[in-house]
């Protein structure tokens, strides 16, 4: 079971505000320990939204591109975790584990969200070609 940790966009993360050295500590400590039980798939923090693009998709098959910065911090993620482990429940602990993604003692907030494996898809048409292209990644 893939989980997905995912840190919310505040307003000091949008401006492009580094990290404290206590929270870059206690954010490489945790990672260790994910990558020492064998759970950690990926972690990278994003660029604020200022250097990214949304694109829009119209009902008549038009595409719009919107530059950042984005508005709606709340609606935005900093940075995400990705973890692989035996249950939801296993997930559930290691999030608890999670640091403060703003440093101890600020108002935080990280969501967590399963990831759609191959099986969840049984019987869908189409489905046979994401098989094929997990081969091909190996």
């Amino acid at each position: 079971m893939r989980f997905m940790i995912i840190i919310q966009a505040t307003a000091e993360s949008e401006q492009g505000c580094q990290p404290t050295a206590a929270l870059m500590t206690a954010m490489a400590r945790y990672h260790e320990e994910l990558a020492r039980a064998g759970v950690l798939l990926d972690a990278s923090g994003l660029q604020p939204s200022a250097k990214g693009w949304r694109v829009g998709y119209g009902a008549s098959g038009t595409r719009t591109v919107t530059d950042g910065p984005f508005t709606e911090t709340k609606e935005l993620i900093a940075g995400y975790t990705l973890i692989q482990v035996r249950s939801r429940d296993e997930a559930l602990e290691w999030t608890r584990r999670f640091p403060n993604p703003r440093g101890e003692g600020l108002d935080a907030e990280i969501e967590v969200r399963q990831l759609y494996e191959m099986e969840d898809f049984a019987g869908v048409d189409g489905v046979e070609q994401f098989r094929d292209l997990e081969a091909l990644r190996g």
